[in-house]
């Protein structure tokens, strides 16, 4: 029998803002998984080491600020590193070892879960990007064979219940600024639907097989618009039995005139489906100052 209710933590793009502090939080929270999905800095190997020493069970997937310097051509620029010599892209891979689940999956047999990686460094969008990076390190050419990637990974999942993890979130979530993977940036204040075609394929063939995916999760696209400040993204989503939830709370971490505070998105499953979603914010004696529901089953969205 595996455990009927699981309490996971999920840390959207933190950029920097990861403190040891974070490990003893997410500690104190007692929760029985850490979903960390991307952008952890600019290559930033020191933060990856911290998230590698979170003692709770852990997956984490890379974003497209993790292979800043390797993959995008302003950062190939101001590389201040000498990428003959060193590989920070691979060392944050190495230090996060079987954690690391893009283009993978980690079995959490106490849960019933198989929780499942979808396409790491992603920028997002319709465009295949970052054409050698991908085709370098992970021998992927376009959108098709990164499905086969995904895919392959979710095809061997020892539970029938998923969970998808991503930098950014599947395509077909809405293309309004606002939306969960929507583009807002750009002229007349952005607009499209910047999510990953190749992760909602993958999504969809995997449910077609027959398997429960109650959660999809991810983040990139954070909850403050760039063009418009007076609204906040729409961070749930939900079409069947899937929940849809970008966690990019950024930043994540706020100064007070008390010390630190530090947020957490915690998810709650019962019975294998997504029960709650709730934003907490924690301070420097972690203990909860605030608490905002984002999803709550018996209520919808």
């Amino acid at each position: 029998m595996h455990q009927s209710v699981v309490k996971i933590a999920v840390v959207g793009d933190i950029h920097d803002l990861w403190e040891l502090e974070d490990n003893a939080a997410l500690k104190h929270l007692d929760i029985d998984l850490a979903i960390f999905v991307g952008d952890y800095g600019n290559e930033a190997v020191e933060v990856v080491r911290r998230i590698a020493a979170v003692e709770v069970p852990k997956v984490a997937v890379m974003g497209n600020h993790d292979a800043y310097y390797s993959a995008s051509n302003k950062g190939i620029k101001n590389c201040p590193y000498d990428r003959t010599k060193e590989d920070w892209v691979q060392l944050q891979i190495d230090l996060l070892g079987d954690d690391h689940i893009g283009f993978g999956k980690r079995e959490f047999p106490q849960f019933g879960l198989t929780i499942v990686g979808a396409r790491p460094f992603s920028w997002g969008g319709p465009k295949w990007r970052y054409r050698k990076f991908y085709r370098d390190r992970f021998d992927v050419k376009n959108f098709d064979e990164s499905l086969d990637m995904i895919l392959a990974a979710a095809d061997e999942a020892e539970h029938t219940t998923v969970i998808f993890v991503g930098h950014v979130g599947p395509t077909g979530l809405g293309d309004q600024p606002e939306d969960p993977c929507g583009k807002d940036w750009g002229k007349n204040g952005g607009g499209g639907d910047y999510g990953d075609p190749d992760f909602a394929q993958a999504i969809a063939l995997t449910q077609a097989s027959g398997k429960h995916i109650p959660l999809v999760t991810f983040g990139h696209m954070h909850h403050t618009l760039k063009n418009n400040t007076n609204r906040l993204r729409k961070r749930v989503a939900k079409t069947a039995d899937t929940v849809y939830f970008n966690a990019a709370n950024v930043p994540r971490i706020e100064k007070t005139p008390t010390g630190n505070r530090r947020s957490f998105s915690l998810v709650t499953l019962n019975q294998g489906s997504v029960d709650s979603i709730a934003l907490i914010w924690l301070d420097e004696q972690f203990q909860q100052i605030s608490e905002e529901y984002l999803y709550k089953a018996h209520l919808g969205i």
